[in-house]
């Protein structure tokens, strides 16, 4: 005999699973988002003021670390809600490569951070943005 409490219970797992990955979403389109918008504001803002991107960039950063912070956090969740080792070896292999192209569009972006040259900031930048492209498209892939 279904119960209010056994329905209740049904809920409310599915109510965790909504709010994991509405948080995983959420940090990833901040994340990998922000990257694609600030790429293309940056011809803008640097014609407005030479020291315009540095200031977005600044800016930007105040919002896409706790998002990276939050992708990692509910990443983490989403795997030990999946079960890996009940999954495919080839999931397993896409979650493995997802987990270190993340770990390098991290990385990549700190590189982008510290940058002192053109080339530098064009080099981290886009390897924080490709990288973090291809975590996105894994994350699909695992999902699907």
């Amino acid at each position: 005999m279904d119960g209010p409490l056994s329905h209740h219970a049904g809920s409310l797992a599915d109510t965790l699973t909504a709010v994991r990955l509405s948080l995983h979403v959420l940090g990833a389109a901040v994340w990998v988002g922000g990257q694609i918008v600030l790429a293309g504001l940056v011809p803008t803002v640097r014609k407005l003021a030479p020291e315009g991107p540095k200031a977005a960039a600044r800016a930007f950063a105040r919002l896409s670390w706790p998002a990276y912070g939050l992708v990692v956090a509910t990443g983490l969740w989403n795997i030990a809600a999946s079960h890996p080792s009940a999954q495919s070896g080839a999931w397993r292999v896409v979650l493995f490569v997802k987990v270190a192209v993340v770990a390098l569009a991290g990385l990549a972006a700190l590189a982008h951070s510290r940058a002192t040259t053109r080339g530098g900031l064009a080099l981290w930048g886009s390897v924080s943005g490709l990288t973090s492209l291809a975590a996105l498209v894994m994350g699909v892939l695992l999902a699907g």
